[in-house]
C-alpha cells in the first residue's frame, strides 16, 4: 500500500486542493478493514493480523487524503462520510472527539482526470498517533451486521482508490 502524509498549514488549505489535485499521480485502492480490540479476540490470526496492518497515522502536523470516488457511487460515499461523522462525534473516546474537530470532507465540483468524483479530507491539525482509517472508527460505533453493510457501500464507493501526498512547505506567502 502506497500511503504519505500531507503537511499543510491553516492558510494553505485552498490553494493546495487545486495544486495537490494537478500534482497527484499515483493511486491505490483503499484499505478498509474492521478492526477494534473487542472484534479481534474471536478472529484468525491471519485475519488479525491483516487488521493490524490497515491504520492510518499520519506522521505530520496536518493530512490530506484524496478518495476517487465512482461517478454513481457519490451518494453511497456520503452517506458512509455521515456515519463517519456519528461514529466521531457519538465516541466516549476522548480522541475520536479531538479527530472529529479537525477532519474536513470537501468534494471538488469539477471531476479528477479519470472521470472520479473527487472528494479531499483535510485533517488539520493531525492528532499525533490517532488512527485515521474509516473502517476501525465505523468498526468502534456500529454493530457488526450494519458494518458490514458500510463496509461494502464504501469499498465499492471506490474508482481508483485514495491518494495520499508528501508535501514540503517551500514559502508561506501569507507570512
Amino acid at each position: 500500500m502506497f500511503r504519505t502524509v500531507i503537511p499543510l498549514k491553516a492558510t494553505m488549505r485552498r490553494r493546495l486542493l487545486t495544486g495537490a489535485v494537478a500534482a497527484t499521480s499515483v493511486l491505490t485502492v483503499p484499505t478498509v478493514n474492521v478492526s477494534t480490540s473487542a472484534q479481534q479476540a474471536g478472529r484468525q490470526p491471519a485475519e488479525q493480523a491483516t487488521i493490524a496492518s490497515s491504520a492510518r497515522v499520519f506522521g505530520a502536523e496536518s493530512g490530506l487524503v484524496l478518495n476517487f470516488i465512482k461517478p454513481d457511487k457519490t451518494a453511497d460515499f456520503e452517506a458512509v462520510v455521515a456515519k463517519l461523522k456519528e461514529a466521531l462525534s457519538t465516541s466516549a473516546n476522548p480522541v475520536r472527539k479531538q479527530q472529529a474537530a479537525s477532519w474536513r470532507v470537501y468534494k471538488s465540483p469539477d471531476p479528477a482526470a479519470s472521470g472520479s468524483a473527487l472528494y479531499v479530507f483535510i485533517v488539520d491539525p493531525v492528532v499525533k498517533g490517532a488512527d485515521y482509517s474509516v473502517s476501525a472508527i465505523l468498526a468502534e460505533a456500529f454493530s457488526s451486521a450494519e458494518l458490514s453493510a458500510l463496509y461494502k457501500q464504501y469499498t465499492d464507493a471506490y474508482g481508483q482508490g485514495q491518494n495520499f501526498v508528501n508535501l514540503s512547505l517551500v514559502s508561506d506567502f501569507g507570512k
